[in-house]
């Protein structure tokens, strides 16, 4: 009998193995069980996401092995920190327009040449570009600075796509607001676009400080509005404004707010107009007071107080649900060529190639300007995303205009021996950086 109870295939028989053999027969049923209702729930998440979640992979050339890789940042440690909060905060919600994630800190790399890929467009090709950002036009004898790309550190820029842009931007108004760099990143934009448009499509026009494309078709528009201080200033005309005694009155944003309303993508810039190296005249009152009570600030204390005069603005009347706001950052100059190691007392002209110091932080891009960025942004109620694109273009000393530009006034006999003495090192020529810019912001736009 004891030997029954362990005999195989007596019916009845066999208790004595049964109670583990089920226990392990139950526990093998219930991990296959877990693991099919895991990769059920995995592979049925995919198909339900649109394959534009994740940006298309390009092919780049094979890199150099004797290459360095790129080194962390130094002068700007710190500082770039503080801006990558307000950058990269986490948003509760999906935001809109995005369709995926870029998947790196994209304002972190290097400049890689590529003649197979840059320019995106050519300058004859966009009839929209100003003469006084024409390099090739006015005579630039080299093109190296046409065919430089942005790489990131750790993934690539998604390939800009001008139909998808205007898909995703039918029926909307996209608008730029702030100086003469943020019309330069607003007129590159226009070139990356216009060529998916039909010419009977398309037109520009310009109503005193507001320039609007249509994409006819698309019903869209893609704005400019001049306000270099974004409050309103003594500058505000949007051709006759250069003055030297700079005055902002305060807070003030109204006059100027009233073209922002309605936009369903709005781009801030300001920042050239502050450096003036001393302290910033602010108006309390209007400009249209007899008497004129003006004060000054320093310049770090100004700038945070416009700052967090947009912030409102934008929390007042900007849906978080269906619009987006953007700041982009400060644009360098390149005006002293012993800041970036050459002592031959030049600055940005007869300039051919990158920056290759990766640690290099020019002298007058204000680290203090940046930090207020980054406090101010990142403490917004409603996301607004910060366009980085002061380091990458901290490198580019050979991308400026030079003097290779629409001059409006003629030049002295003195200004054509001494081609430096009049050179422009703070805008840029187009086709160039300002579409990396523009890379940079479709990547925020559409894959935060």
């Amino acid at each position: 009998m004891m030997k029954a109870q362990h005999g195989h295939g007596v019916p009845g028989g066999g208790h004595g193995r049964r109670a583990p053999f089920l226990t392990s027969y139950a526990l093998t049923l219930a991990f296959i069980t877990f693991v099919s209702l895991l990769y059920f729930k995995d592979f049925s998440s995919t198909l339900h996401q649109p394959f534009l979640h994740h940006p298309p992979q390009r092919h780049h050339p094979r890199a150099s092995p004797h290459r360095s890789r790129p080194r962390p940042h130094v002068a700007a440690a710190g500082v770039g920190n503080v801006v990558e909060k307000a950058a990269s905060r986490a948003p509760e919600r999906r935001l809109p327009f995005a369709v995926g994630a870029a998947g790196c800190d994209i304002s972190i790399g290097e400049w890689v040449y590529d003649a197979a890929a840059r320019p995106l467009y050519l300058e004859e090709e966009c009839p929209y570009i100003q003469p006084q950002l024409t390099c090739k036009e006015h005579g630039r004898p080299d093109t190296a600075y046409r065919h430089w790309r942005w790489q990131p550190r750790g993934c690539d820029l998604p390939s800009f796509n001008a139909t998808l842009m205007l898909e995703m931007l039918r029926g909307k108004r996209m608008l730029f607001v702030g100086d003469s760099l943020n019309r330069g990143q607003y007129v590159s934009l226009v070139c990356l676009l216009h060529r998916a448009i039909p010419e009977s499509s398309k037109s520009m026009e310009t109503f005193d400080s507001l320039t609007v494309f249509r994409a006819k078709d698309y019903n869209a528009t893609i704005e400019f509005y001049w306000a270099p201080f974004l409050a309103e200033s003594n500058s505000d005309d949007a051709v006759v404004h250069r003055v030297a005694d700079r005055i902002v009155r305060g807070t003030a944003i109204e006059n100027h707010a009233k073209f922002w309303k309605g936009a369903d993508v709005v781009v801030f810039n300001t920042y050239l107009w502050w450096m003036t190296g001393q302290k910033m005249k602010i108006l309390q009152g209007s400009f249209e007071d007899k008497s004129k009570d003006i004060i000054e600030m320093e310049t770090e204390d100004a700038y945070g107080m416009v700052l967090n005069a947009v912030v409102k603005w934008v929390e007042n009347n900007m849906n978080p649900r269906n619009s987006r706001a953007f700041f982009v950052t400060m644009s360098p100059t390149h005006t002293r060529s012993k800041d970036w190691g050459d002592d031959s007392d030049g600055n940005c002209y007869n300039q051919t190639t990158p920056i290759k110091d990766l640690s290099y932080w020019g002298p007058g891009t204000s680290k203090g300007l940046m930090r207020v960025i980054g406090e101010v942004f990142s403490a917004s109620k409603v996301p607004v995303g910060v366009v980085n694109i002061t380091q990458l273009s901290e490198y580019r000393k050979d991308a400026h205009t030079q003097i290779y530009k629409k001059q409006w006034n003629p030049l002295t006999p003195e200004q054509i021996a001494s081609p430096k003495s009049y050179a422009d090192c703070t805008h840029w020529c187009l086709p160039g950086l300002q579409d990396t810019w523009n890379e940079v912001l479709y990547t925020k736009l559409f894959f935060p």
